[in-house]
């Protein structure tokens, strides 16, 4: 390569450069620019403002009835779910005595079909049969142990549902907790004089910054309650 191809590629390639870094800057002036922190705070002013006030004191929402729910409809299912599993206990139980009772048969079918095979050794019906019997109760033996680990998976499940009652003495905990509160912030408030004796609270006082302030109305019924007392 000549001294005159060599520059002209390099001249090719800072040109290349330049229209790169123009590019740049004009992407970076079209970025948007960082929210205002005002703006941020404004918008979590909206957004906290749309979950206030709270959902009315119904018995949807209330929150010692809805543990009380919880607890009362848990161990209601956590009680049928132990009756599922103890019919099918009793299931697998029957399952483990009837194959036992087929093992047996098929053990003396053995010593029987084993005793002719030794002595007449020319029949082959004698020799099949020996391997069959054999064949089946290697087959009832491993039912019998699968029926057994089954039962132990069972009874690990009840174990492991133990977890419920345990759970449900923890959720009447905190009831308890949150109703000695409530019993504690009522005798705290409470007053001997009825809120219907009481004078109206004036919506603006000498030293306010809100904007909120008393109109004719307001003051007329104001000073009408005086009248009252």
């Amino acid at each position: 390569m000549t001294q005159e191809e060599l520059d002209a590629l390099m001249a090719g390639d800072l040109d290349e450069e330049i229209a790169l870094l123009e590019d740049n800057s004009e992407s970076k002036e079209e970025a948007k620019p960082i929210e205002d922190v005002d703006d941020i705070a404004e918008n979590y002013k909206l957004e906290a403002s749309a979950k206030w006030p709270p959902p009315p004191p119904t018995d949807d929402h209330k929150v010692v009835t809805q543990l009380d729910d919880v607890t009362k409809d848990s161990e209601k299912k956590a009680t049928e779910i132990f009756d599922k599993l103890e019919v099918v206990n009793s299931y697998m139980m029957d399952i483990e005595s009837d194959a036992s009772i087929i093992l047996e048969t098929l053990k003396k079918n053995i010593d029987i079909f084993d005793k002719l095979s030794s002595n007449f050794t020319t029949i082959e019906t004698f020799q099949k049969s020996l391997k069959q019997n054999r064949e089946a109760v290697e087959t009832i033996e491993n039912i019998i142990s699968n029926d057994q680990m089954g039962m132990d998976e069972i009874m690990m499940i009840m174990d492991v549902m133990q977890y419920q009652d345990i759970h449900r003495q923890k959720i009447e905990r905190v009831v308890n907790v949150m109703r000695a509160l409530s019993s504690y912030m009522n005798s705290l408030f409470h007053s001997d004089i009825e809120d219907e004796s009481r004078v109206s609270s004036a919506n603006h006082i000498h030293g306010d910054t809100s904007d909120t302030l008393m109109d004719e109305d307001d003051i007329e019924a104001l000073i009408a309650s005086f009248g009252k007392k």
